[in-house]
């Protein structure tokens, strides 16, 4: 199984915990586009979040089992296991975490079809960086 960290994930919380800054927001970023994945990851770690990455919905359900998060941000068209089936898994297992879907083309219809999905909000893509910062900053407490 690949792991599904990204190495600058940790250092920003060592550089918060020498500062005795609150521990920081964990973030899983799921997108089957390398590109976006890494640079959302990324973007996430120097702004102060602790980011870990995954390439489908399949390891994105295995992280969330092994590891505690406190957002989930999916793409939806991914091989495997798409956002929408990643959200409606999340949330048969009883599991709370705030969700954005970052997709070109929003699966409207599913997200009527299924309301208790509870998708906190959705980001269209191509996003900016200042656009996916903004989203995580409202969505998290």
């Amino acid at each position: 199984m690949p792991d599904h960290r990204t190495e600058q994930a940790w250092k920003p919380a060592s550089d918060q915990a020498r500062c005795g800054a609150r521990p920081a927001h964990r973030i899983l970023v799921v997108d089957d586009d390398a590109f976006i994945r890494q640079l959302s990851a990324e973007v996430l770690v120097s702004s102060g979040y602790l980011a870990d990455a995954a390439e489908d919905g399949a390891v994105a359900w295995q992280a969330l089992n092994t590891d505690s998060y406190d957002l989930l941000i999916t793409d939806h068209n991914m091989p495997k296991v798409t956002g929408v089936e990643l959200v409606r898994k999340l949330r048969a297992a009883h599991m709370a975490l705030p969700v954005i879907l970052a997709s070109a083309a929003m699966p409207t219809e599913e997200l009527n079809r299924y309301p208790l999905l509870r998708i906190d909000a959705t980001l269209l893509k191509p996003f900016t960086v200042a656009m996916l910062l903004e989203m995580v900053q409202e969505v998290l407490p």
